[in-house]
């Protein structure tokens, strides 16, 4: 796959249901919405037609949850049928996933489980990414997960799994900063050698989410996409964004929320403030 993906450098939010009527009846200062591709692979019904609708006004990323580009067993072709006609139905900005696997041939667990860092497990994800891009006839972006455990045969960093990945597949990156900061602390590495390891000209897209701290300082903390943006992950967003700018890559960021979601305008007062932090990276000295 050698087709290259153009930066675009905008602030969005994911669109949930919450915000439809929002959306539907006025003109929302986003430059982008993201949705979850799964709940819009379908022949008809009234989120699909919300999507075509808000499509005449936004821009629209198409983010999965379920392709399972870590599965041993391949992609399931009924899956990826589905997912080009709604890239062709819609013809998003971007088509995304996770880096993970989600099911065998017997189950789908419904969640975004986490790879083993290894040459073996490197060559089945590359196989499934060529796959994928292949059948859409687009590179795709991956987002780094957020994750609780590690495997005692790990051969990789995080960071140089996904710089491979890129390397030989040539897909993109969606660099969720949360999740950065979530794995960095659940597994006790430095969120700054994970941002100075990745291949930052192939980050297309930011994520900005909230987490669920412990109950103690040495309990796990959770990715739940339930809470504001914490003042740590901003800082963090704000080192990447530095990085990027010096790396000359303009990248989109949104704001992704799933639960205890807010009314709109306090979601794009969080966006303002990712503007505020991005605009004061880019400004001259």
């Amino acid at each position: 796959m050698t087709r290259r993906i153009k930066p675009f450098a905008g602030f969005g939010l994911g669109l949930r249901r919450t915000h439809f009527d929002d959306f539907l009846s006025g003109n929302i200062p986003v430059d982008f919405v993201e949705v979850i591709s799964e709940n819009y692979m379908v022949e008809g019904g009234r989120m699909l037609r919300v999507l075509e609708e808000v499509r005449e006004k936004h821009e629209v990323i198409i983010h999965g949850v379920s392709m399972s580009i870590g599965s041993a067993g391949g992609l399931d072709g009924d899956y990826l049928k589905k997912l080009k006609q709604l890239e062709r139905r819609v013809n998003p900005l971007w088509v995304s996933d996770h880096l993970c696997w989600t099911r065998t041939s017997a189950h789908n667990s419904h969640d975004l489980l986490p790879m083993p860092l290894t040459g073996e497990a490197l060559d089945v994800v590359c196989a499934n990414i060529d796959r994928a891009q292949d059948a859409l006839g687009r590179p795709m972006l991956f987002e780094n997960p957020s994750s609780y455990l590690t495997f005692p045969q790990d051969e990789l960093s995080e960071w140089a799994f996904l710089s491979e990945m890129t390397r030989r597949t040539g897909c993109y990156l969606l660099l969720d900063v949360n999740n950065i900061f979530v794995s960095a602390r659940n597994h006790g590495f430095s969120a700054a050698d994970y941002l100075n390891g990745l291949p930052l000209d192939r980050v297309r897209q930011i994520h900005l989410a909230g987490h669920t701290l412990g109950e103690t300082a040495d309990d796990i903390i959770i990715d739940t996409h339930d809470h504001d943006v914490s003042d740590e992950v901003w800082a963090l967003y704000a080192k990447a964004c530095a990085m990027l700018a010096a790396a000359g890559v303009p990248v989109a960021t949104m704001i992704e929320r799933d639960g205890n979601i807010p009314p709109l305008p306090e979601l794009l007062n969080e966006l303002d403030r990712a503007r505020d932090i991005a605009a004061g990276v880019l400004e001259p000295a």
